[in-house]
C-alpha cells in the first residue's frame, strides 16, 4: 500500500514544469517576486518596530557597523532600507537556488541560519555595553528569521515538482 500526497492548490496556477531545470521544479517567478516584495515591506517595518521598541520603550541603542571597526547607533531609515535590501537579496537567492540546485529549500535554510548566526554574534565582537549588544543581536536576528520564513513560505507556493519519469 502506498501513500500519495493529495494535490495542493489549483494546478492551473503553475506553469508547466521544466524537466531541464536541475532542481526539478517549475517556478512561478511572478508569484515568488510578489512575495519577495511583500517580504521586503514586512522586513523594513519589522526593523522599524525593533528600533522603536529598543530605543523608544527600553531606552537601549541598537548598533550597526559603520566602517573601520567602528559601530554607531542605527538610524531608522538606513536600517529599514538594509532590511528591505536583505529581503530582496534573499528572494533572488531563493530564485537562483530553485532554478539551479537539487535541494533548494535545504540550502536556503542553511544559508539563512548562518546569516542569522553572523547577525547575532557580530554585536558581541565589539566593546559596547551588554544591553546594546543584546538589543542589536535580537533585532537583527528577528529580521533575518522573518525574511527566511516568509521567503521560504512564498517559495513553497511558487513552485511545483516536475513529474517523475
Amino acid at each position: 500500500m502506498s501513500y500519495q500526497q493529495p494535490p495542493t492548490g489549483d494546478p492551473r496556477q503553475f506553469p508547466e514544469p521544466d524537466p531541464d531545470t536541475p532542481s526539478g521544479l517549475s517556478v512561478d517567478a511572478g508569484k515568488l517576486w510578489a512575495g519577495g516584495v511583500a517580504t521586503a515591506v514586512v522586513a523594513g517595518l519589522a526593523a522599524v518596530v525593533g528600533l522603536l521598541v529598543c530605543r523608544g520603550v527600553l531606552d537601549i541603542a541598537v548598533l550597526v557597523p559603520s566602517g573601520g571597526g567602528h559601530w554607531d547607533v542605527a538610524s531608522t531609515v538606513p536600517y529599514a532600507a538594509v532590511a528591505v535590501g536583505g529581503a530582496l537579496l534573499a528572494t533572488a537567492l531563493m530564485h537562483l537556488l530553485l532554478l539551479t540546485t537539487p535541494r533548494p529549500r535545504l540550502f536556503f535554510g542553511w544559508i539563512m541560519v548562518l546569516v542569522a548566526v553572523i547577525v547575532g554574534v557580530l554585536p558581541f565582537t565589539v566593546d559596547v555595553p551588554l544591553k546594546e549588544q543584546v538589543a542589536s543581536a535580537v533585532v537583527g536576528v528577528v529580521v533575518v528569521i522573518i525574511v527566511a520564513t516568509l521567503v521560504s513560505g512564498t517559495a513553497d507556493r511558487s513552485v511545483r515538482n516536475a513529474p517523475r519519469a
